[in-house]
């Protein structure tokens, strides 16, 4: 039987490629993302890897919709081994400025969204006897940065809802992980390097070194396929004993 995984916000950057991973590892995929061209995008790597998939654009804003998403993937595929909760917005700005709308959306998506995932799937996970829940936090869930008062907090909350999460699920054979990337080179940041370029009125290697990997020892972004590859070791039959744990890859930041 193939094993299936939902990861969400997978039809683009860092959820696309762990998607993509895992259907390269036989797992049977349901996407899920805001791209409107979100199936064909699912098809394409399930015809690639020659695995089931299934698409889903459910508002992760909306708890219901979210124990939708869990439903409905259960329903396709019979199982859901793999919960990868991924999907996450960002908002910078100093305190005095920050929208409370902004404040609101992003506490939504980038963690009650973990938690109505995780409690939706967590009774067909007790009755496989077998649950792996990862959660791609941040470096930013463990050291905190200016003007990311939102995206910092929500991301500490999944690391502690981690190991939460780990304690009670240890009897089942349930784990659960988080894996917290420094700077990844996604679409989103590499137009981050040419503002800042513009606005700092420096070269964009000066931007990608002494701005975005300032606090990183090693001057590099991390690589999507690094994250990906920890969460297929994490979703592995033999990493009952790896949970509640939060992974950094993020070159050497959270060393300091």
């Amino acid at each position: 039987m193939n094993k299936t995984v939902l990861v969400t916000g997978s039809t683009s950057g860092i959820g696309l490629v762990i998607a993509s991973q895992f259907a390269k590892e036989g797992y049977q995929v349901m996407f899920h993302g805001l791209e409107a061209n979100g199936n064909e995008i699912a098809n394409e790597v399930g015809e690639r890897y020659n695995v089931k998939v299934a698409f889903s654009s459910s508002n992760l804003l909306r708890s219901e919709d979210v124990e939708g998403l869990i439903e409905e993937t259960i329903s396709i595929f019979g199982y859901l081994h793999v919960l990868v909760n991924n999907a996450g917005i960002q908002y910078v700005s100093p305190i005095e400025d920050f929208p409370n709308s902004k404040y609101k959306n992003i506490i939504a998506i980038n963690m009650n969204a973990v938690f109505y995932a995780s409690k939706a799937v967590w009774s067909q996970m007790k009755r496989q006897q077998f649950g792996r829940i990862i959660n791609i936090s941040s470096v930013h869930g463990l050291r905190a940065s200016e003007f990311k008062s939102a995206y910092v907090a929500a991301k500490h909350g999944v690391i502690g809802m981690t190991k939460v999460l780990a304690l009670e699920g240890a009897p089942y054979n349930i784990t659960c992980n988080a894996i917290c990337p420094g700077y990844v080179k996604t679409p989103l940041v590499e137009s981050q390097i040419d503002d800042q370029a513009k606005v700092h009125k420096m070269t964009k290697e000066d931007v990608i070194e002494k701005v975005m990997l300032k606090k990183q020892a090693v001057k590099q972004f991390v690589s999507v396929e690094a994250i990906a590859e920890m969460a297929i070791l994490l979703a592995k039959d033999t990493s009952t004993t790896i949970t509640g744990t939060s992974f950094a890859l993020d070159g050497g930041w959270s060393a300091q």
